[in-house]
């Protein structure tokens, strides 16, 4: 299916890129996002028309996100959690716990943003977990897990 992309998406392409997916991908994340449109001859000629409002746009969200960036960057997390004297946790610090520290501290995270690619945090320490932001913005956040009092 030949679609047109409204917005950078990572590893897709670019905004008025013409460029083909499955189905599925544009039936269930692409088009209720409004993140694409069908590539048509209509459509094609209607972009053109909105290809500097989009591009504005895009310009617009990637500096709020470059914003973001640096106010999570100059963030360091402390996050208490029950722990063993080895210093096991007894559970695991996740993504939920992260994103919802981060709010609590003034800054905007989403779960959805936050990774941890080695799988949740189950010991105590300080770590860096990825954040990324927009197609073009990642950084890192310190987070510090320490045993929580009893």
């Amino acid at each position: 299916m030949e679609i047109i992309l409204l917005e950078k998406i990572t590893n897709l392409g670019n905004i008025g890129d013409k460029v083909k997916v499955k189905s599925g991908y544009w039936r269930n994340y692409l088009l209720p996002k409004g993140k694409a449109i069908m590539a048509t001859v209509a459509n094609l000629a209607k972009l053109e028309g909105m290809r500097a409002t989009l591009e504005a746009k895009a310009h617009n969200i990637l500096e709020q996100s470059r914003a973001r960036a640096a106010k999570i960057a100059q963030l360091e997390l402390v996050i208490p959690a029950k722990a063993s004297e080895e210093g096991k946790l007894f559970g695991s610090v996740n993504i939920r716990e992260i994103a919802l520290a981060a709010n609590q501290a003034g800054v905007e995270l989403h779960r959805s943003e936050v990774s941890l690619p080695q799988g949740p945090i189950r010991q105590i320490g300080e770590y860096d977990v990825n954040v990324h932001l927009h197609a073009d913005v990642n950084t890192a956040i310190k987070i510090k897990v320490v045993s929580a009092e009893k």
